[in-house]
């Protein structure tokens, strides 16, 4: 049957590629134009977001003028998170052969659900799943789920720990649900990220049976106030402290947790991949003693977005947790990836994560890792030596920064985010207010902190400081 209006013209546009040149020739402008343009947008950009505010068209529209919106409104409404200057929420860069990847990924749009599915996909899976085993010293065994980001990463961990525990309990959580289930005791420290509380609500562990443990002055879990563990029991652990970077004492904690019976997970967002650094690996001492883990791929490793991982070592407790059945489902004897997450349609992630590990090799990711932790470092220091305050132990790539009082920090905050010259977020630590800064990105070079300390310099001269030294 011949193919007239919609399809027709859709069949012309994906034959001429004119629509992918137009896209590629804006991608180039963007990425040449992104270190000299402000890191957040200015009042202009951020009024033209209203040109998108349009009733859904009737017909349908040019697929040219379309990309052509998306340029000239959208970009400039964008933060420049690839720069070198973002120091926002962890947010790291991307890596060119990752995004170059992922180009190529998008473009074959797979679903890596089942082996027959996408076995280019199922490959690339299984491969990634070796080199972060070996790459972060995990058991062997341990498997790995490809998920959206480390929230949904720590709620697959968490579900896995839930069936594991219950079944050792005698109690199969999949048939029976949570209704007279033996209780689980949930310990976490006190400066346990949101997304942990948001997982264990979720999963119906209720966030008022909790039980918190102080954490230390930097946010390391209080190891002497830790109950003794049994069987009954989920202990979370934390592999960089969202605020100070700090680490908890893995080998202290987890091996009386082993010895018990006790399930621990580690949220290593960020952290997880000290253990690729040389140099710093001895922060995550002992991690490897532990039953799950959670980390991003978009945050420190700079993959694109979408790239969470969930790390588990009882295959057979993260496959219970998430596998679906069905009779239409094929499974393989080759890696089927919605063994291992909750969803079955997804993006092809590992495709990004694999160019990015297979390109930066190991010691490109110690180097990654090492670098931003080395420009954080700097950062304290020269700070410091502008007499601002330096609230943390920086061990990682995060610094707590304050001013001389709340309401300078606060000022000084505001200055910093609107000045353009980089962006950095605010946060509450021992009840005072204090500014955050996260080193994620590769493209950040010596020279881009000392640009940024000198917007700090600047924007507490503006909040009203008598800078008498001429620091």
């Amino acid at each position: 049957m011949k193919r007239t209006g919609i399809h027709a013209h859709m069949r012309r546009e994906r034959d001429s590629k004119a629509l992918l040149d137009q896209a590629r020739q804006y991608v180039y402008e963007y990425i040449d134009a992104v270190d000299d343009r402000p890191v957040f947008p200015n009042e202009k950009a951020l009024a033209n977001l209203d040109r998108f505010d349009e009733s859904l068209p009737e017909q349908p529209q040019s697929g040219a003028a379309t990309l052509e919106m998306l340029n000239t409104y959208g970009a400039p409404a964008t933060v420049a998170q690839t720069g070198g200057r973002y120091f926002g929420f962890v947010n790291g860069g991307v890596i060119p052969t990752a995004l170059a990847a992922r180009w190529m990924a998008d473009t074959w749009d797979q679903n890596p659900a089942l082996y027959v599915i996408s076995p280019v996909v199922g490959k690339l899976e299984q491969v990634c799943e070796n080199w972060l085993r070996e790459l972060l010293e995990l058991p062997v065994g341990t498997v790995a789920g490809y998920v959206s980001g480390s929230s949904t990463a720590t709620l697959c961990g968490l579900a896995a720990a839930r069936h594991a525990l219950l079944r050792r309990l005698d109690w199969d959580v999949n048939a029976k649900g949570l209704f007279g289930a033996p209780p689980i005791r949930v310990i976490v420290s006190r400066q346990a990220h949101s997304s942990v509380f948001k997982a264990l609500a979720l999963l119906g562990l209720g966030k008022d049976r909790i039980e918190r443990i102080p954490a230390d002055s930097q946010g390391r879990i209080d190891a002497s106030r830790i109950p003794v563990l049994d069987e009954r029991c989920l202990l979370l652990l934390q592999a960089g402290n969202v605020n100070t970077g700090a680490f908890d004492a893995f080998e202290e904690i987890c091996d009386p947790a082993r010895t018990n019976n006790a399930w621990v997970h580690v949220d290593g967002a960020f952290g997880l991949w000290v253990k690729a650094s040389p140099a710093r690996k001895a922060l995550a001492q002992g991690i490897e003693l532990a039953d799950s883990w959670s980390v991003d791929g978009h945050k420190t490793l700079n993959t694109p977005y979408d790239c969470g991982i969930v790390l588990c070592r009882q295959q057979e407790s993260l496959v219970a947790a998430m596998q679906a059945s069905g009779a239409y489902i094929q499974y393989s004897e080759h890696r089927d990836g919605m063994m291992h997450v909750p969803e079955m349609s997804r993006r092809a992630r590992a495709v990004d994560l694999w160019a990015t590990l297979r390109y930066l090799g190991r010691n490109g990711v110690a180097e990654l890792i090492d670098g931003m932790c080395d420009r954080a470092a700097q950062f304290a220091g020269q700070l410091a030596a502008h007499r601002f305050r330096i609230l943390n132990e920086v061990v990682y790539n995060q610094v707590l920064v304050a001013g001389d009082t709340p309401a300078q920090t606060l000022a000084i905050l505001a200055n910093i985010q609107v000045s353009g010259v980089c962006w950095c977020g605010g946060t509450q630590w021992k009840d005072e207010p204090a500014i955050r800064i996260s080193v994620s990105s590769w493209v950040t070079t010596a020279e881009d902190v000392d640009r940024s300390v000198q917007a700090f310099v600047d924007a507490r001269s503006k909040a009203g400081r008598n800078d008498t030294d001429g620091r």
